[in-house]
């Protein structure tokens, strides 16, 4: 059997979709559930079991959680990288990854966890090395603070933990995410309902919607993840990217010729996101590829046209 902590959420219900349709059923999904529309995600999917994320964590800190999976994909967390309050941040993110990490680690199952790019911040390198990580806010911080722990211990761990920095993940699955919703669907929902995409001017020397990010398609998300939950003796922290930044005027023009209709409109940059937004991120996959994961990566246009075919 797996665990699927997050199981409910964007990149959680495409692994449990995947475990799926590669003959995987016996599978538990750990999530919170309060924001209802997100059972959506697991409406069309098989699952053997179920668990409140309250629940999960108490059995996790009472050692009662008498269980031995194969592997465990850890993609719950608070994804909000505007939220402000750090007590709830660090819980969610920190707390909570802890407890499962020494529970793996008791029974020697593989553990594969969500970190993010977040915690590069403004650094213009992205090699996954202390040296390059200074995160911009409490989010960034959190994750940052959950792979340091995770260092810690590298020299003895026993069995495999690999933490995958995603970079900007996009495809199906995300319609509940609201203002976290990838790039990709705030400007999909954006010319769907007035024909015009907005973004932000020229800044720190980009041109206006010429701001780039590592844009990966969440099918290669939950390729690496399967990969690295396989089996072997793999401790590592690496970035899961495509190493390739592409500009925000690269996705709208893909948009504008599917749907045949739209236009872009740039806008001033606002002052609640200057100090805290990352204009370029480019994943330094060297250490990925090193570790064992080969496979192409899907290119933007076609990564594109798949979520639009699945939505």
């Amino acid at each position: 059997m797996f665990i699927v902590t997050g199981g409910a959420g964007f990149v959680g219900s495409n692994l449990v979709r995947e475990l799926n349709r590669r003959g995987h059923t016996d599978i538990l999904v750990v999530d919170n559930l309060a924001r209802g529309e997100k059972a959506q995600n697991l409406a069309d999917l098989t699952i053997s079991d179920y668990m409140d994320k309250r629940e999960f964590r108490a059995r996790l800190d009472a050692f009662t959680l008498d269980l031995n999976p194969e592997a465990v994909f850890h993609n719950g967390a608070c994804s909000d990288t505007m939220e402000a309050d750090g007590r709830y941040m660090m819980e969610n993110n920190f707390g909570d990854s802890r407890a499962l990490l020494h529970w793996c680690l008791a029974r020697k199952t593989p553990l594969v966890y969500a970190s993010s790019a977040a915690t590069y911040g403004a650094s213009p390198d992205f090699e996954p090395v202390p040296k390059n990580e200074c995160p911009l806010n409490v989010y960034g911080y959190s994750k940052l603070a959950f792979d340091q722990h995770v260092r810690s211990l590298m020299p003895v761990i026993q069995s495999p933990v690999v933490g995958l920095r995603y970079f900007n993940v996009f495809g199906p699955r995300e319609h509940h995410k609201g203002r976290m919703m990838s790039v990709l669907h705030q400007l999909l929902r954006q010319l769907k309902e007035e024909g015009v995409c907005r973004l932000f001017r020229g800044t720190e020397g980009y041109g206006d919607g010429e701001q780039q990010r590592d844009f990966i398609y969440v099918g290669d998300i939950v390729a690496i993840n399967l990969h690295f939950g396989a089996g072997g003796m793999t401790k590592v922290i690496v970035n899961a990217g495509t190493g390739r930044a592409r500009s925000f005027n690269d996705i709208v023009k893909t948009l504008i010729a599917h749907l045949g209709k739209g236009r872009i409109d740039y806008i001033p940059f606002p002052d609640v996101l200057r100090g805290k937004y990352q204009s370029f991120t480019q994943a330094d996959v060297r250490s990925l590829r090193a570790a064992g994961y080969t496979a192409p990566f899907t290119e933007l246009e076609a990564g594109i046209a798949a979520t639009l075919s699945d939505l």
